[in-house]
């Protein structure tokens, strides 16, 4: 069962159904819609919890605020990619076996096995609702740092129940801003983007980005202009280069403050 938790609520309208987005930390979060039940990039280790990688540590610095077992059972995990830590740490891969479906790359789906299905940008997969309807997960570019400099496949997901372009979600994943993904404006509408933020930097790529700067989101804002904007991957870890203040600054300073919602960890969103 998904834990009870506090609801605030958004500022954002989804012709004809609500999202409920509970944050778990970093870029893990449970959400509910249409009675179902997915939970983006799970990492569930607690704080201190280090990884070493090629040339560089990976630290994590704030635990979850939910566990897998209060998480429970979910229709699907949508994980933008399996090969780093900050999106699937230790505890995160044990609790897969929760999920129905692991929809990821096509890479990550063959290392995982089991209950992974990997998808490619533009290949869809249908989730069954309880009430009969079924939601389309499409899978979307993403490039995880600088062109040359990328740190392997990633996918974002496009959420809708049909295809109707004002029910649309927009998970970016683990990218930067690129030409791929500001091509997609013209024919997606959303009206929820989550972006995956915090500017995150290693030693090994030196100093480029390789996810979402706050500039970067603003950029994206004002390219799906009728999306409220939800960022994570901001906290939790060391790696991160900037902070939600840095997120605040920058959407204020481009007067979009009113299109950004950040969340608080352990509590939920309700967009209506």
């Amino acid at each position: 069962m998904a834990a009870s938790l506090p609801a605030s609520r958004g500022a954002c309208r989804l012709s004809g159904f609500e999202l409920r987005l509970t944050y778990v930390g970093g870029p893990t979060a449970l959400l509910e819609l249409g009675g179902l039940r997915l939970l983006t990039d799970p990492t569930f280790d607690p704080a201190g919890s280090e990884y070493p990688g090629a040339g560089y540590v990976l630290r994590k610095t704030q635990g979850p605020a939910l566990s897998p077992e209060t998480v429970g059972k979910v229709d699907a995990v949508l994980l933008s990619h399996d090969h780093h830590a900050d999106n699937l740490d230790r505890a995160g891969r044990a609790s897969l076996g929760n999920a129905s479906v692991v929809l990821t790359t096509r890479d990550g789906a063959g290392r995982l096995g089991a209950n992974a299905a990997g998808l490619l940008p533009g290949q869809s997969h249908a989730l069954q609702a309880a009430n009969g309807r079924t939601l389309r997960v499409t899978a979307t570019p993403a490039r995880h740092g600088p062109p040359g400099g990328d740190r392997g496949p990633v996918i974002g997901f496009a959420l809708a129940f049909g295809h109707d372009p004002d029910r649309v979600i927009y998970i970016f994943g683990d990218t930067v801003w690129y030409d791929a993904i500001s091509e997609l404006a013209p024919g997606m509408s959303p009206t929820v983007a989550i972006l995956f933020m915090g500017a995150a930097r290693v030693r090994e790529v030196g100093p480029a980005n390789l996810t979402f700067t706050a500039d970067e989101a603003v950029i994206a804002a004002r390219a799906f202009p009728r999306a409220s904007v939800v960022p994570l991957h901001f906290e939790g870890w060391e790696h991160y280069s900037e902070s939600h203040q840095d997120i605040e600054r920058a959407f204020a300073a481009a007067g979009l403050a009113d299109r950004l919602l950040v969340p608080t960890q352990g509590k939920s969103l309700l967009l209506s």
